[in-house]
């Protein structure tokens, strides 16, 4: 695969960021959940980082008007890094500037959460005319290793149109998710997608390919989030959006991505995103391992 320069086909990646939180609750009363921290470092961040990496230079985070601490998280904090500097503490002093150094940062508004399309269309005014392509990343999904958005960017540049990551999943397992109905290309990871069923049966399944957290959608994207007819709740669903483009001829791909992923978006997913990043942490790794090996043992 060529690098992410080669390559590029966006500049500017959204995050949607304006939910509740309400799996978290009582602690989203007060801390948005998008910073809450995977170890020693915000879901946000984490995302931001994978952005910046395949070539994003600038974020746009759609929250609500309640959540301006998620877009101030990427601000400085000159005293406290003068407080860190004066007592020599290099290392925190480097944490507390890795995040406003990522990208550019730009709010965008949801008043409402009317659905993933919704939160989409908020904000296309933050886009320039050079904007051809954006990438959207959910902050409740991980996807690991990182790596998926570069390789989406280099099917767009050779393919055109829309890109998404997808997952093989077992087909006993594919209910809960939306499924990709798609056709080979000659590139084993690389499917054409011609319509998506959501979290059908087993047996109704077209594929075996289930929705991620991460597109890389034409600009187009945002036309037709303004033609398509709310669902329930009034809300407005960016994978309806997709259906729109395919029914009208735009070409759709997914990228299967054979790593692993973390659902960050409740209790028992945030846990065991925790501690699978804790045991590749070079600190607190090791004694983790030991004292959860001892735990499991004394459960059995």
């Amino acid at each position: 695969m060529t690098g992410a320069a080669t390559n590029q086909t966006f500049r500017t990646a959204i995050v949607p960021a304006a939910g509740l939180g309400t799996r978290f609750l009582p602690t989203t009363k007060a801390v948005p959940k998008e910073l809450l921290p995977v170890v020693d470092t915000p879901g946000i961040e984490i995302v931001a980082t994978e952005a910046a990496q395949a070539g994003a230079e600038r974020l746009v985070i759609v929250t609500s008007p309640e959540k301006k601490s998620v877009v101030d998280y990427f601000s400085a904090s000159p005293d406290l890094e003068a407080t860190l500097e004066r007592k020599g503490k290099t290392e925190l002093l480097d944490k507390v500037r890795r995040a406003p150094a990522l990208l550019d940062v730009e709010v965008a508004i949801q008043s409402e959460a009317l659905g993933l399309g919704h939160a989409v269309a908020q904000a296309e005014p933050n886009l320039t005319d050079a904007d051809e392509a954006v990438a959207v990343l959910l902050p409740d999904d991980l996807v690991l290793p990182a790596g998926v958005l570069e390789r989406m960017s280099a099917v767009r540049a050779e393919r055109g149109g829309s890109v998404l990551c997808a997952f093989d999943i077992p087909k006993q397992q594919i209910s809960p998710y939306g499924v990709f109905d798609v056709t080979e290309t000659g590139d084993p990871d690389v499917k054409q997608v011609h319509g998506m069923v959501e979290k059908p049966a087993p047996e109704d399944a077209p594929s075996t390919y289930a929705a991620a957290g991460r597109y890389l959608l034409d600009r187009a994207i945002f036309d037709a989030l303004r033609r398509i007819t709310p669902g329930s709740g009034g809300e407005l669903q960016l994978t309806d959006a997709v259906a729109l483009l395919i029914k009208e001829g735009h070409p759709v791909h997914i990228v299967v991505h054979r790593g692993g992923r973390h659902d960050l978006g409740n209790p028992g997913g945030f846990l065991r995103a925790a501690v699978d990043f804790a045991l590749e942490h070079p600190d607190y790794g090791p004694s983790l391992r030991e004292w959860l090996t001892e735990r499991i043992e004394k459960t059995d």
